[in-house]
């Protein structure tokens, strides 16, 4: 597999093609790129999060969450740009990896938009996850998950033939910190995601983590455990309506 290095001092790594870090194992169609954005724009972000105002946190019954430019309503999401600290440099980055040696298009260039409009940053506290979900028909079937502060695994379920949830997993996705996982077609809307309620996550090994090959390091999973430590993702998507009531009001300023 061809990795182009961007500059490895800050250790930063993209692919040419989306195609060279597909996890072939999953049902069509999930990338994993292990380094997506570099050690010093992981400690920029996290601080940005940080220094938000508290009107922006949701504070959930064991974790909490923030949304820009906006909550959706009915569906809809009001017409803002991302602030330049996320939009700056990750949108650019997405749209600047092709599909396939064939393919000059991006992961975004059918959705409406062209681009991410729209990012949901949760944050999750060790033995803390979120059940089984699909995210729905509101936004175009690509999900673009930055993972920053430590790692944790994604499991993947199916549905059983009576239509009721199939409790085990059908795949574990890791994600280290500094990655980035887009999953997309089938596998956004056929199956369910979910992050287990757990303080460790156990017997990882290349036989039951679908991106083993595609993962930066091995080095903090120890007799195959991974200690969970407060991880914070970034969900990038595109809302596919948008409304302009925000221009006409001038209610949303960038910040």
């Amino acid at each position: 597999m061809a990795i182009n290095p961007v500059n490895k001092s800050t250790e930063l790594f993209l692919p040419e093609y989306l195609d060279q870090v597909r996890i072939t194992n999953l049902p069509p169609a999930a990338y994993y790129i292990s380094n997506f954005i570099t050690k010093d724009e992981e400690n920029n972000i996290l601080e940005k999060i940080a220094s938000a105002p508290k009107p922006r946190w949701k504070q959930l019954t064991h974790r909490r969450l923030q949304t820009w430019p906006s909550d959706l309503v009915n569906n809809k999401l009001i017409d803002a740009p991302l602030p330049e600290w996320l939009d700056k440099p990750i949108v650019s980055r997405l749209k600047s990896i092709c599909l396939s040696q064939n393919d000059n298009s991006n992961i975004f260039s059918d959705s409406p938009h062209q681009k991410p409009n729209h990012v949901l940053i949760n944050e999750y506290p060790p033995g803390i996850g979120i059940m089984p979900h699909k995210d729905g028909a509101a936004y175009h079937p690509v999900v673009c998950t930055v993972s920053l502060g430590a790692s944790l695994c994604l499991n993947i379920y199916k549905t059983m033939d009576d239509g009721a949830l199939d409790p085990e997993p059908a795949w574990r996705i890791f994600q280290e910190p500094r990655s980035l996982l887009i999953t997309t077609s089938a596998l956004y809307t056929d199956f369910l995601h979910g992050i287990a309620d757990v303080t460790a996550d156990v017997e990882l090994s290349r036989d039951t983590v679908a991106n083993w090959d595609l993962l930066r390091s091995i080095d903090d999973i120890h007799d195959g455990r991974n200690i969970r430590e407060t991880r914070t993702s970034l969900t990038y998507r595109d809302v596919m309506k948008v409304s302009k009531l925000a221009n006409k009001l001038g209610l949303f300023q960038k910040k």
